[in-house]
């Protein structure tokens, strides 16, 4: 059995995504009232932002140290993160960090990198699949049908 790649379609998004977010934070800071969900006091939108900052940071970081010692170990990876979603790491960037950043800097511009980000995702992330359905077989199957593939969704799993 040979070894899996860490980044899986990571650097297919990150190639597009990374200009697009960064293109987006530069227009934001060159016409920050246009752009702007509030010109008022935005401290509530500060405050969301760091929360959903910091809800995505640990919901990313707990799915690194889980998919290493996945790899390490040669298995797949069902519980943690994963036994919410099939693809927490694409999820936590695009779900909660991306639209953090876009609280954070009070930008409704930036949360559209999220929308590139997931569209992105879908168009790459059936190789990705078939990789994993071809490596762990049946058990993959498996998780794949009763796992939701983005939205990390715990009460469809409670409900079954």
């Amino acid at each position: 059995m040979g070894k899996l790649n860490f980044f899986g379609i990571g650097p297919k998004i990150g190639i597009v995504l990374l200009p697009w977010l960064a293109a987006t934070i530069i227009v934001r800071t060159t016409n920050k009232r246009i752009f702007a969900y509030t010109s008022g006091d935005n401290s509530f939108i500060l405050i969301s932002g760091i929360i959903l900052m910091v809800i995505g940071l640990v919901f990313y970081f707990s799915t690194v140290r889980l998919l290493l010692k996945g790899l390490k170990e040669t298995r797949l990876v069902t519980n943690g993160a994963f036994s919410l979603c099939q693809n927490p790491l694409y999820s936590s960037i695009i779900l909660f960090i991306i639209p953090a950043l876009s609280l954070v800097l009070n930008s409704w511009l930036i949360l559209t990198s999220s929308i590139a980000g997931y569209i992105l995702f879908k168009i790459f992330i059936r190789n990705e699949s078939n990789e994993l359905e071809k490596f762990f077989g049946e058990d993959y199957i498996k998780y794949r049908n009763t796992t939701p593939e983005f939205f990390p969704l715990p009460f469809r799993k409670w409900l079954s």
